[in-house]
């Protein structure tokens, strides 16, 4: 059964897995309905455009830096330099159940000079289409064994992300030669994946 944590709580996904390495990160989300002359209707009007939200991924080196534009995983680059880090492609309506992106991640596999892998959702051209995430529900964010399709940790965002445009969902960092989980579900007011990385490194991981 999978472990389910709360913001700011993390796990060591090998402590209780021994031998893990190849696994699944999805993440999901769903649009609030618009329909029925409602909130977003009364906003926007009938015709608004799709809430396109893109997983990314940061492989940060032990400074916390994005050593090479191959280190950032999102829709334009689905796979990092020694495919330790798989983007399985672009969803852009948010719509049906399940994940609505996902990552197929090796942890044997990725370099030693990364140290954190940061797992983020942005909205795409938010602020020209007025789009925000307080539109969006059912945020989550799970980790599964590949090998066995063991749920191993889920983390449901419950925040109010009303005006956000980009969060930061939660991270897998090494730790004393393992890897560590951690949720975190903080929301920005970033305009894209430029702007999050200039902005990494004020935040504390």
């Amino acid at each position: 059964m999978a472990i389910n944590l709360q913001k700011g709580q993390k796990i060591d996904l090998k402590k209780s897995n021994p031998g893990l390495s190849k696994i699944l990160v999805g993440l999901g989300w769903d649009p609030v309905s618009s329909g029925g002359g409602g909130f977003l209707s009364s906003l926007f009007g009938v015709g608004q455009a799709d809430i396109d939200c893109d997983a990314s991924v940061f492989m940060l080196n032990k400074d916390g830096k994005l050593e090479s534009t191959k280190d950032l995983i999102y829709f334009g680059n689905l796979k990092s330099e020694n495919k330790s880090v798989v983007h399985t492609g672009d969803n852009i309506t948010g719509e049906g159940d399940g994940d609505d992106e996902e990552l197929l991640v090796d942890l044997d596999k990725i370099p030693s000079k990364i140290e954190n892998l940061i797992f983020t959702v942005n909205i795409y051209k938010a602020f020209e289409r007025k789009q925000h995430f307080g539109m969006i529900k059912n945020a989550f964010i799970r980790v599964v064994d590949r090998n066995t399709n063991k749920e191993i940790v889920r983390y449901n965002l419950s925040d109010n992300y009303s005006e956000k445009t980009a969060l930061i969902v939660g991270n897998i960092k090494r730790e004393n030669g393992s890897w560590d989980f951690k949720a975190i579900g903080d929301g920005y007011r970033f305009k894209g994946l430029n702007d999050i990385l200039s902005n990494l490194n004020k935040i504390q991981f």
